[in-house]
């Protein structure tokens, strides 16, 4: 266990108070699966200051459930300010079992009840849940995962699994089958978007067919009786993952397993994910597609990130109230190859149609991640947090402390930072680097304590 990294962090803001935010991240990562516990912080002014607490998804928590790890926090917040999250609970040891947690909370992210099992699977093949409140409907919230089972000749079965609450998290359907429900088909990252016009419920995923050799593609299902029935699986595009490693040592960053999407009050999509099809495959960059006619048809994929001859990855998305797409992604740019550590920063970029970008903002760094827990990889989350705040956005991040091994007992800290997009020519670098320093402030989220 890396007592005292955090890692994973999720961040959603409040509809009814724009000003308050929560966020979740894993406390006290294990190198083989899930953390000890999942904290949240709130904040009552737009990211300026954070107060912390714990979230009841594992038993060494107050009032948590009982299993010994969680992992994969995130956290919607309903239109009345109803937040509602998700965790995966899980049991590590020779028995393992896993569970779907669900928890909700009245009072802007300070206390937490009506906790739930969503789900639970004594067979060890759910991961990666997703909560979302719906933006219109009070009460109403709509939960996602994947469970995988291996059978016989080492087929697989890894489709998506919906369930939702329509009185605020205190009952959630039978969970029912929506996407990748045929054999050696798997479906990672489920995410679920609600077209507030419309009613639409979307599902984003990665979408695998045969591990062994196929092309994993970028898809979704959609629902326009709340979930009831699905559609036939959509393409947005291929997913051509590289992957991240350090140049020269070879070093893995655990990276870019699935996409993240995002949907304005006018119903565009906009979905995100590490690609290498930019630089001929080389390594990967952050893509983009956008669909404006409720998914009919998309753009083809367009790099955001700054073409810098390095590796890009673990992007984030979001739409402000005036239809401002942010996109935040760690990268490799200012990394030295002749210097042993891997020098990491985090950025942001915004958009409007998802081909123009604005110039990057710097938000943090640089870091050393080779000092970053590693689970199957260097290891700062699956994802990272990022929410829009009226016009504005709140990033928030995780950053080394150190460099290699110099601080095995505090590896990892929580960040946010705010910021605006900027209103510029991209090929302006002067206008940019100012932007970079005046636009943005960065806030140490989270100081490293033990929960157990």
């Amino acid at each position: 266990m890396y007592s005292n990294a955090e890692v994973e962090p999720y961040v959603a803001s409040n509809p009814a108070r724009p000003e308050n935010l929560i966020a979740l991240w894993q406390q006290d990562r294990w190198v083989n699966g899930g953390s000890r516990g999942i904290t949240a912080a709130y904040s009552n002014d737009g990211g300026h200051t954070w107060a912390r607490t714990t979230m009841p998804f594992s038993r060494c928590a107050p009032g948590g459930v009982d299993y010994n790890r969680a992992s994969d926090p995130v956290v919607s917040i309903g239109p009345d300010g109803t937040a509602y999250a998700a965790a995966l609970a899980l049991d590590s040891g020779s028995s393992p079992r896993f569970a779907v947690a669900s928890a909700v909370s009245r009072d802007g992210g300070r206390t937490w009840g009506t906790v739930r099992l969503v789900v639970r699977d004594d067979d060890g093949g759910t991961d990666k849940p997703w909560i979302t409140a719906d933006p219109k409907r009070i009460g109403t919230a709509y939960a996602v995962w994947d469970d995988v089972s291996v059978g016989l000749g080492n087929h697989f079965k890894g489709p998506s699994y919906f369930s939702k609450t329509t009185d605020f998290g205190r009952t959630w359907s039978t969970p029912m089958t929506i996407a990748a429900t045929g054999q050696d088909e798997f479906a990672l990252g489920n995410q679920i978007l609600v077209d507030r016009k419309t009613g639409r419920l979307y599902n984003t995923y990665a979408f695998n067919h045969c591990i062994c050799y196929s092309i994993p593609k970028i898809a979704y299902v959609y629902s326009d009786d709340g979930g009831r029935t699905w559609s036939h699986q959509r393409v947005i595009a291929d997913m051509l993952t590289a992957g991240v490693t350090q140049p020269g040592t070879g070093a893995n960053v655990r990276a870019g397993g699935f996409p993240l999407a995002a949907i304005s009050r006018t119903g565009k999509v906009f979905v995100v994910w590490q690609d290498s099809r930019f630089n001929g495959g080389s390594y990967d960059e952050i893509a983009v597609a956008m669909s404006k006619d409720h998914g009919k048809h998309w753009t083809k994929p367009h790099r955001a990130n700054k073409p810098t001859g390095r590796a890009g990855f673990t992007p984030s998305v979001a739409i402000s109230s005036k239809e401002d797409v942010a996109i935040t992604y760690y990268d490799l740019r200012r990394d030295k190859i002749a210097d042993p550590a891997l020098s990491t920063n985090v950025w942001a970029t915004t958009t409007r149609d998802g081909v123009h970008f604005q110039p990057d903002q710097h938000l943090g760094g640089s870091f050393d991640l080779l000092a970053a827990p590693n689970a199957n990889g260097l290891f700062l989350g699956d994802y990272q947090g990022l929410a829009a705040v009226g016009h504005r956005f709140v990033a928030v991040f995780v950053k080394t402390n150190c460099q290699q091994n110099d601080c095995p007992d505090n590896r990892t800290d929580v960040y946010s930072a705010r910021f605006s997009p900027a209103r510029t020519s991209p090929a302006s670098t002067a206008t940019a680097t100012a932007l970079e320093t005046s636009r943005t402030s960065a806030v140490h989220l989270q100081v490293p304590r033990l929960l157990g």
